[in-house]
């Protein structure tokens, strides 16, 4: 068993394919492409907030305080337009990114104590709406100025002032501290990334360690060795697990390193999650993964050893990409927490549990649950492969 299983491991050092997927995407790839995904996108928030828009205001006579308003941002800058037909056709080239339209009479309702309306003319066709947040601010902080001049026309003392504008406060106190708070975020795409990496660093030496020594003929040679076939089938599971973890450890310690590198780079709550992460931390999320690398080991050789072809055995593991995400995003759903019941639930519970384990409030008793049911689903997984290596049916289907 253990000369099938160093044969294949040197077959598939020799493989570029392989080398790439194991050992250069979970080192370099995945840290560098979400780490800089991760700066870009917040820059790009930061600067969108912070950008210069061009606007168009009609109606500046009708009420001079709110025109006021927009004129005094200095990230805003006013456009000329001859009329309010040419809205639409400026915001379409660009030349404005919105228009405010500030009816007549504007101020004469204001004064009758009736609520008055502006209209806001812009292109809502963005995922994130920064210029309605960012005109809802001027309206709103206009609005607070005449809701206090309103009031303070009644002579109300302070607190009477405050009563009127807010009469109830809600006072938030949170019991999640900085590193819960952030760990929920961080943990729920943790997951994702380790679970896809180790299902995608097994997948293509699965296909060639089953339905590529169909096509080969190597397979028959195998067959006629002095090995029984079970001895075969652990050997090239043995394969594949090691392939699946040894990019998934790679990557937590690709991962580990950047945070100690930059972490200190880094603000506020994010900077508190990072510091709190400790070697025992990502030694558990790394053991988290050992039933599920043997879990999806089983799947893709299964799989493989199904198929009459390569090129048949990626059209069939491709979908099983679908059923390791839906679980995995499950986990990032409201209301979805670790309990009893998830703790059963395959690859749901390895992703609650990573989340737990960053956010620091892991159940210990649960994590060793976890561990348990997922190791039987991945025993009784190589158990059906097997099986399925053992009918003739399945391995001459051609």
């Amino acid at each position: 068993m253990w000369t099938i299983y160093l044969k294949e491991l040197l077959e598939l050092t020799r493989d570029r394919k392989t080398l790439i997927f194991t050992i250069l995407i979970p080192i370099f790839a995945m840290p560098l492409i979400f780490g800089g995904f991760a700066y870009v996108s917040s820059n790009m928030f930061k600067n969108a907030k912070t950008a210069e828009m061009r606007y168009a205001l009609f109606g500046k006579d009708h009420s001079p305080g709110l025109s006021a308003r927009f004129a005094q941002q200095h990230n805003l800058r006013e456009v000329p337009l001859a009329s309010e037909g040419d809205i639409r056709r400026a915001i379409g080239d660009d030349s404005i990114k919105f228009a405010v339209v500030i009816p007549p009479q504007f101020e004469e309702t204001l004064k009758q104590q009736q609520q008055a309306k502006v209209t806001l003319h812009y292109n809502s066709a963005s995922t994130v709406d920064v210029t309605q947040q960012r005109v809802r601010e001027i309206v709103e902080a206009y609005n607070a100025s005449l809701r206090e001049s309103a009031l303070s026309a009644l002579n109300l003392s302070p607190a009477q002032l405050a009563f009127a504008l807010h009469p109830i406060v809600l006072d938030k106190q949170s019991t999640a501290n900085e590193r819960e708070q952030m760990g929920a975020i961080v943990g729920g795409m943790l997951p994702y990334l380790l679970l896809m990496v180790c299902l995608t660093a097994a997948m293509y030496p699965a296909i060639d360690l089953g339905a590529g020594e169909k096509e080969r003929g190597t397979l028959a040679t195998l067959l006629l060795a002095p090995v029984p076939r079970s001895a075969i089938v652990v050997a090239k599971f043995l394969v594949l697990f090691t392939v699946g973890m040894t990019s998934a450890v790679l990557m937590v310690g690709s991962m580990g390193a950047l945070l100690a590198i930059f972490g200190s780079s880094l603000e506020g709550n994010m900077a508190v999650m990072v510091r709190s992460i400790g070697l025992p931390d990502l030694a558990m999320v790394t053991l988290m993964l050992v039933p599920t690398a043997a879990i999806f080991a089983s799947l893709l050789l299964s799989i493989s050893i199904y198929a009459k072809s390569y090129k048949e055995a990626a059209g069939m593991i491709t979908p099983l990409m679908l059923f390791v995400i839906l679980p995995t995003v499950a986990a990032m759903l409201p209301g979805v927490e670790l309990n009893w019941m998830w703790a059963m639930v395959p690859l749901t519970n390895v992703s609650l549990a990573m989340k737990e384990l960053v956010k620091g409030t892991m159940d210990y008793r649960m994590f060793g649950v976890i561990l348990a049911s997922t190791t039987v689903i991945a025993g009784a997984l190589l158990a059906l492969c097997r099986w399925w290596f053992n009918r003739e049916s399945v391995l001459f289907r051609n």
